[in-house]
């Protein structure tokens, strides 16, 4: 920390934003490591408690389906919203939101009283909050850091970090209380995040940042053609549409029931610790290797996914699927990093929300699709020959990444103000 503050830039220092390190850097990081926290465990007091109360898997699914629905059907309208008013008072809102739907879940629990539908609501409002929050994620970060790849690169290895610590506390908090008890700590960890965000002092918006009036619509259409007008953005979106489809939404759920069917549970959560500690060495990694162009570096990154479903699908034993799963998450972790820290720095801040929110919608529509036809498929195929396809798949993507010239040659940047490029042109601007 006191490295990244002693070096501070003069113009960081002008505009009361350090490299990294500052405290007002750290109140975010704690924010976001807490939430994530408490979002790894939901999953766990989800399939605990409704099991507990004689529901199935299916029910399950479903309470998780209303989170995920609600989050990708209105993020793209929490990014219009993001760009019109306080991005922090939003974020603090959707928490003190996600603060009251997690304790109200509790108090179902707790007493006993467990309606489906109940559940199915809470997790809806729950992804709504989500999905206004989300979008000033990625407009805060570069107002908080003039190194925005070494930010990106701090919180992906503390979210990291969160994700391997946050099921086993989920899982000791309903052995030694009950599913209500790890709600109490979800809704807790909301509560953190919204009081790291109320002493956060942003630094203002740069200098032709500021809203200008219009209409919600208005607002809608700008962003859809800020997002269109750059071939580098929506191309690798709708590469990563055929990425959740083929490799990571069928992945996950093939991998997990045919290492738990072989090997047993505790197999699984161990290839689940050792890709979740491979993101940590991602993010490692991003912190130290600056790459000039930062996406052909994080899709040649990707090709490292190949490990997670091609050593089970050849039905290694147990280590080397670990290994397989650690080094692929240590791949895709830096494409993370990679990839918000292109979008943060390349789009002009007036319109960054907007934009995120339009790449999250973009990046996870596909993902469900490919969970719900993994079953089907490896039914039809095998789960072997399906991970198989996964893994080839993977290498395909990564090679389509870089066939496209305004991906693999776009160069990196500072973090643009608005209006120093004219919008919409940044590739011929700053690639050519």
């Amino acid at each position: 920390m006191a490295r990244g503050l002693s070096k501070a830039s003069p113009e960081g220092a002008a505009g009361g934003v350090h490299p990294v390190w500052s405290r007002d850097f750290a109140l975010f990081f704690v924010a976001r490591a807490v939430a994530r926290l408490g979002d790894t465990m939901l999953p766990v007091a989800l399939a605990a408690g409704l099991l507990q109360h004689g529901y199935g898997a299916g029910a399950v699914g479903l309470a998780m389906a209303a989170t995920a629905a609600a989050f990708a059907g209105f993020v793209v309208f929490g990014g219009v919203i993001a760009d019109r008013f306080s991005t922090r008072r939003l974020m603090i809102g959707a928490d003190l939101v996600r603060l009251g739907t997690q304790a109200l879940a509790a108090g179902l629990f707790f007493s006993g009283r467990v309606v489906l539908w109940e559940i199915c609501a809470i997790g809806f409002a729950n992804g709504v909050a989500g999905a206004v929050f989300q979008p000033g994620v990625a407009s805060t970060t570069p107002r908080l850091a003039s190194d925005v790849q070494g930010a990106n690169g701090a919180i992906r290895i503390a979210e990291s970090a969160a994700q391997l610590a946050g099921p086993a506390l989920a899982g000791l908090l309903v052995g030694l209380a009950s599913p209500g008890g790890v709600f109490v700590a979800h809704a807790a960890t909301y509560a953190v995040s919204a009081l790291c965000l109320l002493l956060l002092r942003l630094p203002p918006p740069q200098a032709g940042s500021e809203p200008i009036p219009s209409t919600f619509r208005a607002d809608l259409v700008e962003g859809w053609r800020e997002f269109r007008a750059r071939t580098w953005l929506w191309g690798v979106i709708a590469v990563w549409c055929l990425y959740m489809l083929t490799v990571w939404g069928p992945s996950l759920p093939l991998v997990a029931t045919s290492v738990v069917r072989e090997h047993g549970p505790g197999a699984y959560g161990l290839i689940n610790s050792a890709l979740g500690a491979g993101t940590v060495v991602g993010g490692l990694l991003a912190l130290r290797l600056r790459p000039r162009r930062m996406l052909r570096a994080g899709a040649i990154s990707l090709f490292a996914f190949v490990g997670f479903p091609v050593t089970v699908g050849l039905g290694l034993d147990v280590p080397a699927m670990a290994a397989g799963a650690a080094v692929a998450g240590a791949g895709m972790s830096f494409w993370g990093v990679m990839w918000a820290t292109t979008v943060q720095t390349q789009v002009p801040p007036d319109v960054l929300n907007r934009i995120h929110a339009y790449d999250v919608a973009g990046s996870l529509a596909m993902m469900p699709v490919g969970q719900a036809l993994a079953g089907p498929s490896a039914a039809a195929l095998g789960t072997d020959h399906v991970l198989l396809v996964a893994g080839v798949m993977s290498l395909v993507v990564a090679v389509i990444l870089l066939a496209v010239r305004p991906i693999r040659d776009l160069e990196r940047a500072d973090a643009p103000t608005a209006g120093s490029l004219p919008s919409g042109k940044p590739e011929r601007a700053r690639a050519e």
